[in-house]
């Protein structure tokens, strides 16, 4: 088809002749909405950006020498990063006399990984790195699954505080109901420890 009959069919059909494969013998041109297409295009690129997640690396320092309760405070961290779907680098960082035995760290890192092995698994097994041994654990889900439960336990939480505090205020309304509120002592005159003052 000509060019000018074609400019003349979009005129026509008050659309735009837009070329799809300019190298094509003879090129190719489609009728369409130009500033529409442009838009939806926008549209999808912009969702495909929401839907992206980007995996973010958390750190995690330890000392070879760490107390149990101190330990327990850093496991749940790593436990709470591995279920909001982040990777986790744990360090491990020497000191002195501890340079000489890395295997303190090693089986440190070892007990950690086997207590988030339900959430999370060894990515890059422990190294030494100068003063620091280093190990990378990944979680099983994905950031964007994880997004979803974590939002569904939010909502599920609120809703049992909601359920919760409702039903409190059900009972105080009852109690209210139910009877008279308890009736002030009258207050009299206090008596004067002194008899011989009158009242």
């Amino acid at each position: 088809m000509p060019t000018d009959q074609a400019l003349k069919l979009a005129q026509e059909a008050d659309l735009d002749l837009v070329e799809i494969a300019p190298q094509g013998k003879p090129p190719v041109c489609k009728l369409m909405d130009y500033g529409k297409f442009k838009y939806e295009n926008a549209q999808k690129a912009r969702e495909a950006r929401r839907n992206q997640t980007n995996v973010i690396i958390k750190e995690m320092k330890l000392r070879p020498k760490i107390d149990a309760h101190d330990y327990e405070t850093k496991k749940g961290h790593v436990v709470r990063f591995l279920r909001a779907g982040d990777k986790v680098k744990i360090t491990i960082m020497f000191r002195g006399r501890e340079q000489h035995r890395p295997e303190l760290g090693f089986r440190l890192l070892q007990r950690l990984a086997e207590d988030v092995t339900e959430l999370g698994f060894v990515e890059s097994a422990p190294k030494q790195d100068g003063r620091n041994m280093i190990m990378v654990l990944g979680p099983h889900k994905k950031k964007a699954d994880a997004k979803v439960d974590v939002k569904a336990e939010k909502e599920s939480r609120a809703a049992e505080r909601a359920a919760h505090e409702a039903e409190e205020r059900a009972e105080r309304d009852a109690a209210h109901a139910a009877g008279p509120v308890a009736q002030k002592k009258e207050r009299g005159r206090s008596e004067n420890l002194d008899p011989e003052i009158e009242a």
